[in-house]
Protein backbone atom coordinates (compact mmCIF):
# COMPACT_ATOMS: atom_id res chain seq x y z
CA UNK A 1 0.00 0.00 0.00
CA UNK A 2 1.51 3.30 -1.08
CA UNK A 3 1.94 6.00 1.51
CA UNK A 4 2.63 9.64 0.74
CA UNK A 5 4.11 11.99 3.29
CA UNK A 6 3.98 15.75 2.77
CA UNK A 7 6.23 18.13 4.65
CA UNK A 8 7.61 21.64 4.44
CA UNK A 9 4.55 23.65 5.34
CA UNK A 10 4.55 26.39 7.93
CA UNK A 11 3.88 30.03 8.69
CA UNK A 12 5.38 32.52 6.27
CA UNK A 13 4.97 36.24 5.71
CA UNK A 14 3.45 37.58 2.50
CA UNK A 15 6.04 37.56 -0.24
CA UNK A 16 7.89 34.68 1.36
CA UNK A 17 8.71 31.21 0.06
CA UNK A 18 8.32 27.61 1.10
CA UNK A 19 9.30 24.30 -0.44
CA UNK A 20 6.88 21.46 0.05
CA UNK A 21 8.00 17.85 -0.24
CA UNK A 22 6.01 14.74 -1.13
CA UNK A 23 7.86 11.54 -0.33
CA UNK A 24 6.50 8.13 -1.24
CA UNK A 25 6.86 4.94 0.74
CA UNK A 26 6.19 1.70 -1.08
CA UNK A 27 5.80 3.07 -4.60
CA UNK A 28 8.25 4.56 -7.11
CA UNK A 29 6.95 8.02 -7.92
CA UNK A 30 8.71 8.06 -11.27
CA UNK A 31 6.14 5.52 -12.52
CA UNK A 32 3.21 7.89 -12.11
CA UNK A 33 1.90 11.40 -12.47
CA UNK A 34 1.96 13.24 -9.15
CA UNK A 35 -0.36 16.08 -8.33
CA UNK A 36 -0.47 18.80 -5.70
CA UNK A 37 -3.82 20.06 -4.45
CA UNK A 38 -4.81 22.53 -1.78
CA UNK A 39 -7.88 23.14 0.29
CA UNK A 40 -8.60 26.30 2.19
CA UNK A 41 -11.20 26.44 4.98
CA UNK A 42 -14.69 26.51 3.54
CA UNK A 43 -13.48 26.06 -0.02
CA UNK A 44 -13.34 23.16 -2.45
CA UNK A 45 -10.12 21.30 -3.09
CA UNK A 46 -8.15 22.96 -5.88
CA UNK A 47 -5.66 21.30 -8.22
CA UNK A 48 -2.45 23.34 -8.07
CA UNK A 49 0.19 21.51 -10.07
CA UNK A 50 1.10 18.18 -11.60
CA UNK A 51 4.15 16.49 -13.02
CA UNK A 52 4.27 13.47 -15.31
CA UNK A 53 7.44 11.50 -14.77
CA UNK A 54 7.52 9.79 -18.17
CA UNK A 55 7.87 12.99 -20.18
CA UNK A 56 8.40 15.67 -17.55
CA UNK A 57 5.26 17.54 -18.60
CA UNK A 58 3.79 19.83 -16.00
CA UNK A 59 0.59 21.67 -15.23
CA UNK A 60 0.01 24.77 -13.14
CA UNK A 61 -3.25 26.36 -12.16
CA UNK A 62 -3.56 29.92 -13.44
CA UNK A 63 -3.60 31.16 -9.85
CA UNK A 64 -0.03 29.93 -9.26
CA UNK A 65 1.66 30.19 -12.67
CA UNK A 66 4.98 31.97 -12.47
CA UNK A 67 5.18 31.62 -8.70
CA UNK A 68 5.04 27.87 -8.00
CA UNK A 69 7.41 25.28 -9.47
CA UNK A 70 7.02 21.50 -9.36
CA UNK A 71 10.00 19.18 -9.63
CA UNK A 72 11.04 15.65 -8.76
CA UNK A 73 14.08 13.87 -7.39
CA UNK A 74 14.07 10.27 -8.53
CA UNK A 75 16.87 9.23 -6.16
CA UNK A 76 14.94 10.53 -3.16
CA UNK A 77 11.57 9.34 -4.52
CA UNK A 78 10.27 12.81 -3.77
CA UNK A 79 8.28 15.45 -5.62
CA UNK A 80 8.69 19.07 -4.58
CA UNK A 81 6.52 22.14 -4.90
CA UNK A 82 8.39 25.43 -4.58
CA UNK A 83 6.09 28.23 -3.48
CA UNK A 84 7.35 31.76 -4.12
CA UNK A 85 5.83 35.21 -3.71
CA UNK A 86 3.23 33.81 -1.37
CA UNK A 87 0.06 35.76 -0.69
CA UNK A 88 -2.49 35.25 2.09
CA UNK A 89 -4.90 33.56 -0.35
CA UNK A 90 -2.39 30.71 -0.64
CA UNK A 91 -3.21 29.70 2.93
CA UNK A 92 -4.48 26.13 2.79
CA UNK A 93 -3.67 22.52 3.51
CA UNK A 94 -1.58 21.21 0.64
CA UNK A 95 -1.88 17.57 -0.41
CA UNK A 96 -0.03 15.41 -2.89
CA UNK A 97 -1.54 12.41 -4.62
CA UNK A 98 -0.75 9.75 -7.19
CA UNK A 99 -2.50 9.25 -10.53
CA UNK A 100 -2.20 5.51 -11.08
CA UNK A 101 -3.58 5.57 -14.59
CA UNK A 102 -1.22 5.41 -17.60
CA UNK A 103 0.93 8.52 -17.54
CA UNK A 104 -0.01 9.30 -21.13
CA UNK A 105 -3.49 10.31 -19.94
CA UNK A 106 -2.23 13.04 -17.64
CA UNK A 107 0.43 14.04 -20.14
CA UNK A 108 -2.31 14.68 -22.70
CA UNK A 109 -4.28 16.76 -20.21
CA UNK A 110 -1.16 18.76 -19.34
CA UNK A 111 -0.56 19.57 -23.00
CA UNK A 112 -4.11 20.87 -23.24
CA UNK A 113 -3.79 22.81 -20.02
CA UNK A 114 -6.79 21.06 -18.52
CA UNK A 115 -7.46 21.62 -14.84
CA UNK A 116 -6.66 18.80 -12.45
CA UNK A 117 -9.46 16.60 -11.21
CA UNK A 118 -9.11 15.00 -7.80
CA UNK A 119 -11.06 12.04 -9.19
CA UNK A 120 -8.01 11.06 -11.27
CA UNK A 121 -5.85 10.73 -8.16
CA UNK A 122 -5.64 8.38 -5.20
CA UNK A 123 -3.17 7.50 -2.45
CA UNK A 124 -3.45 10.93 -0.87
CA UNK A 125 -1.07 12.14 1.79
CA UNK A 126 -2.16 13.63 5.10
CA UNK A 127 -1.46 17.19 3.98
CA UNK A 128 0.78 19.97 5.19
CA UNK A 129 -0.50 23.33 6.40
CA UNK A 130 0.67 26.51 4.69
CA UNK A 131 -0.24 29.75 6.39
CA UNK A 132 0.63 33.10 4.84
CA UNK A 133 0.19 35.91 7.29
CA UNK A 134 1.97 38.94 8.65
Amino acid sequence: QAQLVESGGGLVQPGGSLRLSCTALGVPLNHYAIGWFRQAPGKEREGVSCIVSSDGSTYYADSVKGRFTISRDKAKNTVYLQLNSLAPEATAVYYCAIDRRPQSLMSAKNRLGEALSSEDFNSWGQGTQVTVSS
